[in-house]
């Protein structure tokens, strides 16, 4: 006597099942792997401190060199 579930049924389409797990497993995978590096490299903008900001200033011209010093020894200080 078989086993009620091992029948032809099983064995005809059970790799079909298991074939798609293991495709939405991979496909899973590829997703968040995909996900992550597009975030990273374009999710988040790159941040600005206070000299960089300073130092466009003194490049437009927005402050003089004097001002420039001043304000980076100002921001220098702990």
């Amino acid at each position: 006597m078989t086993h009620p579930y091992w029948n032809d049924w099983y064995f005809s389409w059970g790799w079909f099942l298991w074939f798609g797990f293991i495709f939405l497993m991979f496909s899973s995978i590829g997703n968040w792997g995909y996900t992550y590096r597009a975030h990273q490299k374009y999710g988040d903008v790159p941040r600005k401190d206070a000299f960089d900001i300073l130092a466009a200033r003194y490049a437009r011209g927005e402050i003089s060199r004097e001002e420039y010093g001043q304000m980076k020894s100002e921001i220098a200080k702990p």
